[in-house]
């Protein structure tokens, strides 16, 4: 079985995919990076929501933005994927449909991001390179990537 990818605005996501979206991303972002910080930004409402299910579950998601929202360019936010699942290696997959879609939903290939530091290997590995230095975010290690 595959992964059934979508993507939606927040307005058309229904109230069992908002509930398992922001779910999931408690169960990472929160509990196992143990960083008590508020996930709801206020960007959830404006950001379109791509996301993979496996077996009627959701597993990996990422926020789009278009341009001058997170950053001057078009921006991928909290790429997650359910640590159940990770053996696979779905991270490459959400990371490839996730420009893609930019690039399909915004017209955009400049992409900037703000990585936590310990995966800028992975990012690099879709085309990333380090724009800034290392500066703290809710106590994680993070630097701004950017992909031309």
């Amino acid at each position: 079985m595959s992964l059934q990818w979508t993507i939606k605005p927040f307005e058309a996501l229904s109230v069992n995919e908002l509930y398992d979206l922001l779910q999931l991303r408690s169960k990472i972002f929160v509990v196992e990076q143990n960083c008590v910080y508020l996930d709801i930004d206020g960007k959830d409402k404006i950001a379109l929501h791509l996301f993979a299910s496996f077996e009627g579950k959701i597993v990996a998601h990422a926020r789009l933005f278009k341009p001058g929202i997170s950053f001057d360019n078009a921006s991928i936010g909290r790429v997650v994927v359910d640590a159940d699942y990770r053996d696979r290696k779905w991270g490459n997959d959400l990371m490839r449909e996730a420009i893609a879609a930019i690039s399909n939903q915004f017209n955009e290939t400049k992409i900037t991001i703000g990585a936590q530091l310990y995966l800028k290997k992975f990012y690099e590995s879709h085309g990333f390179v380090q724009l800034s230095e290392m500066y703290l975010e809710d106590d994680i290690p993070h630097i701004d990537m950017v992909r031309q």
